[in-house]
């Protein structure tokens, strides 16, 4: 049985799973954040694969990181991800944040992307 809080995670990210639809034009940056990590993916509905990733497990910034679980390992994660689009030749995205609130290491991550010069 799932905790309450997963299930008010789970109604989160249904909701906004909704709206947030991604296109080869203008594919959805997924993430995900656990306790140890945070995970971010540039994905394309239309055609179900993934274009970019990037997380704090990452081989460009495992070595860089003093701790994998705080506000610097978001953005950092951001910057990256950022980085992969604009290399991908992605520079709009719909941002899903996958249920979790906009809070925190979420917001971290989306302030250092839109600074590397994606728009969402």
């Amino acid at each position: 049985m799932a905790s309450m809080r997963a299930e008010k995670r789970g109604l989160r990210r249904e909701r906004v799973r909704k709206r947030a639809h991604g296109s080869d034009a203008r594919p959805r940056l997924s993430i995900y954040r656990s306790l140890h990590h945070i995970y971010a993916q540039v994905i394309s509905d239309q055609t179900g694969r993934t274009i970019a990733a990037a997380s704090t497990q990452s081989e460009s910034l495992r070595g860089d990181l003093k701790s994998k679980r705080n506000m610097a390992a978001a953005k950092a994660v951001g910057q990256e991800i950022a980085r992969r689009c604009r290399a991908a030749g992605i520079d709009s995205v719909v941002f899903d944040r996958n249920g979790f609130l906009y809070h925190g290491r979420v917001k971290a991550l989306a302030d250092a992307a839109r600074e590397a010069g994606l728009k969402f």
